[in-house]
């Protein structure tokens, strides 16, 4: 899937492949070690807005070509934009982005092959899920260049716990692979060369499932997060009930109990 650091001209600076129901969002500023610029995040809009309506896809294959995943935001484009308008609608277009994909029907899988910094990190934290190969590197290393990683640290701290996620934040060390693992920052750690067969693994583990549940079990899992206990399991119980009434949900038990194969009526 990489491809070498210098883009075809005209090339298009995010790519979309659709196969078997998955869909495969590639950033493609190889060259700019695909830095989020305002191009890149306004085409990463657009794509999540076709994708919340898209009823043909069922999971979602975040990726990067070049060297990197994603070194963050374009430093260059921003210095050259020194007015605090322009920077408060730039980090309120990425938090956008950020809640789009939270808010998709589909579950998000971030395909990391390299580094994955500042708002790259951020990416993969905001990923439902997460694939590293092992030679991949995660910081938030904002604070190096006098620049906290604050919107990172919004999907940062919400992934790691507390602790490590201050750790990353504060210091700006970078991260191995191994190490992101043990954080709960990543799914799985493979070789480079079974990256995308874990990935696919992942993707079709899900497609198989019924589209109607899994929507509504993303959108349940981040709302009760941000609930007390109590509200949680309320809101969980009237959710799950109303699931039950799904067909899918019909189908699937009677599948089970009838020890045969669900045929989901959502497809």
């Amino acid at each position: 899937m990489n491809t070498p650091d210098q883009p075809i001209a005209n090339d298009p600076v995010l790519l979309r492949q659709d196969k078997d129901h998955i869909c495969t969002l590639t950033l493609n500023r190889p060259d700019k070690f695909n830095s989020l610029s305002e191009e890149l995040l306004g085409a990463l809009q657009k794509a999540f807005d076709d994708l919340a309506g898209d009823k043909n896809v069922r999971a979602i294959i975040l990726a990067g070509n070049g060297r990197a995943f994603c070194a963050g935001h374009d430093l260059k484009e921003m210095r050259a934009n020194p007015d605090i308008a322009y920077y408060k609608m730039l980090f309120k277009k990425c938090s956008a982005v950020m809640m789009s994909m939270i808010r998709l029907p589909q579950p998000v899988i971030a395909r990391v092959h390299s580094v994955a910094t500042a708002a790259g990190c951020q990416l993969v934290a905001n990923a439902d899920m997460a694939v590293a190969a092992s030679d991949a590197s995660f910081g938030t290393s904002g604070i190096n260049v006098g620049l906290f990683c604050m919107t990172p640290g919004v999907a940062l701290s919400r992934n790691v716990n507390r602790k490590n996620s201050f750790e990353m934040l504060f210091t700006g060390d970078i991260i191995t692979a191994e190490r992101a693992l043990e954080m709960g920052l990543v799914n799985r750690v493979v070789p480079a060369d079974d990256l995308d067969t874990t990935i696919d693994r992942f993707a079709r583990s899900i497609t198989g499932k019924s589209a109607a549940a899994v929507a509504a079990g993303k959108k349940v899992f981040y709302h009760q997060l941000e609930q007390n206990i109590e509200e949680a399991y309320d809101y969980a119980a009237e959710e799950m009930a109303c699931n039950m009434m799904f067909p899918d949900a019909g189908e699937g038990i009677d599948a089970f109990i009838g020890k045969r194969k669900p045929v989901w009526q959502d497809t």
